[in-house]
Formats: structure tokens, sequence, C-alpha cells
């Protein structure tokens, strides 16, 4: 089983895939790696539902509890490199579905490698100036946060810099990475509060997925702290609106948030680029005042549209 999960691995590794794909029924198994967003299959063996179980067992999954869907971790080496991986299931009456996804396999970038705007580029660079404020990057599902945001952290120098994160999905020595554990009571509320007591500069929250995370993030920020997020919304301003709709208050928005980022992935030649909107922070004044954006602002589907 362990010679089964190199192959694929490496296989997923060779291919840049960023999942492996698990359909079971009635014990036969379709494989399939999610390579630039679209479904390649891979040949199955004989013994791959033995194997489908066998990643629950090392993702410290209970096989007894099949009806629920159950979410875990593990690690592998290969070739002296950890890869960190996640494992989630869940089941129908008749199919049993997994993902196995490839938490760490992100290359380190440059920050002129993210996109090929001058005027993103310069933004990210005075991120990195800032001391205060909340930064938040938005998109959907596989549009390149989080290789947007350890990129920019990288590019970050002689700072403390916390991470709270609900799976960690880039291991990197460059800072201080904390998991979240609801099971073990640690969440975002007291990962926030440990990390206080250690006098960072600049705290990353993975995801925001609940009030209690936006409310975490607003109050990093309002203490002086420069914050990171992501949030999954279609555009800055619905990131903005999200943030309103888990029950932050309008007002500390307004005076702790910096820059709102939407992003998409677009083809270029052999490799994919990043596509950017952006609000600044006269853009952001602007709509809290007006309550709508400037006309001379374009969302992110007009930058999509354009670059097609």
């Amino acid at each position: 089983m362990e010679q089964r999960l190199m192959e694929l691995i490496v296989l997923a590794l060779k291919n840049h895939a960023t999942d492996i794909h698990f359909t079971l029924k009635q014990q036969k198994v379709m494989i399939e790696l999610r390579i630039n967003k679209q479904l390649f299959s891979v040949k199955s063996k004989i013994d791959d539902d033995r194997f489908y179980r066998y990643l629950m067992y090392r993702a410290n999954l209970d096989l007894a509890l099949r009806s629920l869907p159950q979410t875990g971790h593990f690690n592998i080496m290969i070739k002296d490199q950890k890869i960190s991986l996640r494992f989630a299931c869940l089941n129908s009456q008749d199919i049993s579905c997994g993902v196995l996804r490839l938490l760490n396999n992100h290359e380190k970038l440059m920050l002129g490698d993210l996109c090929d705007d001058r005027r993103i580029i310069s933004c990210f660079k005075q991120i990195c100036q800032l001391s205060t404020g909340l930064i938040i990057f938005s998109g959907p599902t596989s549009s390149g946060k989080t290789t947007t945001l350890y990129t920019i952290l990288q590019h970050i120098q002689h700072k403390k810099i916390y991470t709270l994160e609900d799976p960690i999905e880039v291991y990197d020595d460059h800072y201080v990475q904390l998991q979240i554990n609801e099971a073990n009571n640690f969440n975002y509320a007291q990962g926030i509060k440990q990390l206080m007591r250690h006098d960072p500069d600049i705290i990353m929250i993975g995801e925001i997925r609940d009030d209690i995370a936006a409310k975490m993030a607003i109050r990093c920020a309002l203490t002086g702290h420069l914050v990171f997020t992501t949030i999954h919304a279609a555009n800055c301003l619905l990131a903005i609106e999200r943030m309103l709709e888990l029950g932050v208050l309008r007002l500390q928005l307004k005076d702790c948030l910096s820059y709102v980022f939407n992003q998409r992935l677009v083809q270029s030649y052999d490799s994919y680029t990043g596509l950017y909107e952006v609000l600044t922070p006269k853009e952001i004044n602007y709509f809290f005042k007006y309550e709508q954006l400037p006309e001379y602002h374009e969302d992110i589907e007009t930058i999509f549209k354009k670059n097609r």
C-alpha cells in the first residue's frame, strides 16, 4: 500500500497536480488527478479499494464512521522532501469519495512572478512596508490565493510572523505556523489569545470561514498588527460584504481595512499567471463613504474578459 501511495504522489508531483480524486463504487475505484482545474484519469489497480481504506488509516480517520464526512492529515518523505497531505472522504448510499490534496507542493516565487501588471506588483511591495492594517485576499477555490499570500510573506524581512491555519498548506521555517485543532479546543479565538503573548508583528489567518475568525482578524488589526487573511468571494466588493455578513462592525472594518484583492488564474504559454482586482485604501474609503466603488474601478470579471 505504501508503494502505491508513493507511485501516485510522484505522478502527481511530476504533473503539477493539486489533488488526487478517488471514487469507490461496488469495490471498483476510479482515480483522477486535478491538473490545471481539469481531471485526468489514472489507471487503477485491482486492490485500490484496499488502498482507499489504507488512506483513511494513514489520515487517522475512523473506519467505523463511514456515514460521516471526515478529514485527516499525514506526511510522507519523497527524495528527502516532506510532502504534507490532507485526505477528506464522504459517503453516499452507494458511492464513497475521497480527495487527497498535496498541501506543500507550491514553488517559491518572487513578487514579479505572480502577475504581469506593474500596478499590482507595486501594491504588493507597498503591503510589505505596512506595519498595521487588514489585507484580504479573495477568490474562488484554486485561484491561487495561498500562493500569492505566501509569496508576499516570504518577501517581508525582519518581522516576527505567526500563522493560524486549518490546515497548514505550505510549511516554511520563515515564520511560526500553528495548526487549528477544534477537537482539542484550539480554535482561532484560542490561537489569537496565545499569539498576542508573543509580540507578533504580522499575523496570518489562513481563511475566514465563520464569524469567530472574522472578528479575530478585525481585533488583531485594530490592536496595531498587520493581518493577512483569505476569504471565498467572487470579487472585492463581495469580500467586504462577506465580512459584514459575518458580523463584523462596519466602522471597525472601515478603520482597519487596508487592501482587498480578488484573483483568477489564466494560462500563459506553458504556465499560469494571476489576474488581480484590487481595492486600494483610496477606493476603500470611497466605498464606505458613497456605498459604491469609483466609476474607474474595474472588477475581476472585466479584467478577466480583457485577458482571455
